[in-house]
């Protein structure tokens, strides 16, 4: 059971760590902090800290830095999280606010947190399975190219081409395909209406004219493929630049970038995250090492579309400024909600 005073000292001893990447001695402490005791108690706690493996000694002679253990207790035992100011506030606010569609919040919301963090920030599309298609258009561009637009119930709006095998379509062509195909789908959710446009497929010599049958299936695959484009699970991320100058990686820094670049691995680590049933969770060092992450710490929040939740947050360095980066997950995930709730309504 660590004390009070040992508790404070492993907060203190994390918070210079993380500001000066210098291992921390029990003089740098006391002049530092004021604990009301002498160096000699100090030492002392610190000897209580190590036998608890919270912190370590790296070299002969040096002060103690955090391990990730000790982490995990300082995370855990933060008993206030500096809000962001008033501006960074005002920042956050102005800039989500003035997305145009969800592609656009979600770029702007990992950019926004890459800032605010210096870390690699990561934000998870909202689940979209369950979404309604709200409307859909075929426009003849060309004599062998249709636009197809897909509009989702959630606002967003997929446009695809559709290169045409040796065709000649005309405008009134065009709309009686759309009126077929729209109604199988608009007012379904999206899983519904990838199947019905796969029973247009293999029912398509029964409606259509012989000579039209390649030009039509290849509109339908058109169609499909948007709808499974909304149907997966996908993220968004920004900052990878900062891990550059993230020292603490060292050796390990081409695996993580490996592993921010395999989406599947972050989806899996935030899903375990969001398990939690926290507001924000935190997940530590070794804590991380069956998704490759093992020097890595991950800060997630969830938001919600439409009651569909979904995560954000940032990866980076165990020797990260968590007090700071749990306060901007959490206030962007809060302003995430605030405009997707907005755009929803």
């Amino acid at each position: 059971m660590v004390s009070e005073r040992s508790l404070a000292v492993l907060h203190a001893i994390v918070g210079d760590y993380v500001s000066s990447n210098e291992p921390v001695g029990s003089k740098a402490i006391v002049e530092r902090h004021h604990f009301g005791v002498s160096a000699a108690t100090i030492r002392n706690d610190m000897a209580l800290l190590e036998e608890d493996e919270l912190i370590a000694q790296p070299h002969t002679s040096s002060g103690r830095v955090p391990t990730d253990k000790g982490y995990r207790l300082y995370v855990d035992t933060l008993a206030k999280i500096r809000p962001l100011s008033g501006s960074q506030r005002s920042a956050i606010e102005r800039f989500l606010g003035d997305s145009n569609d969800l592609d656009d919040v979600m770029a702007r919301t990992v950019r926004m947190l890459a800032q605010l963090t210096n870390q690699v920030a990561v934000v998870q599309y909202p689940s979209l399975g369950g979404t309604t298609v709200r409307h859909i258009d075929l426009v003849a561009i060309a004599e062998d190219r249709v636009l197809c637009v897909l509009i989702m119930g959630s606002g967003v709006v997929e446009q695809q081409l559709a290169w045409l095998p040796a065709a000649r379509v005309t405008e009134a062509w065009v709309h009686g395909l759309r009126g077929r195909i729209a109604e199988s789908v608009v007012g379904v959710d999206v899983d519904t209406a990838s199947a019905a446009i796969s029973a247009l497929s293999d029912t398509v010599a029964e409606w259509a004219e012989p000579t039209e049958t390649a030009v039509v299936e290849r509109v339908l695959e058109v169609v499909r493929s948007q709808l499974q484009a909304n149907r997966s699970e996908r993220i968004a991320f920004a900052g990878a630049a900062n891990l550059s100058r993230a020292d603490a990686f060292a050796g390990s820094l081409p695996g993580v970038l490996d592993a921010i670049e395999e989406q599947v691995t972050l989806l899996r680590l935030f899903g375990e995250l969001a398990h939690e049933g926290r507001a924000v969770a935190a997940s530590i060092g070794r804590e991380n090492a069956p998704y490759g992450l093992s020097t890595a710490s991950v800060i997630a929040s969830p938001y919600e579309d439409g009651g569909v939740p979904s995560k954000l947050g940032v990866l980076g360095p165990t020797r990260m400024d968590y007090a700071g980066n749990i306060a901007a997950v959490r206030a962007v995930a809060r302003y995430l909600n605030q405009i997707l709730g907005e755009e929803s309504a």
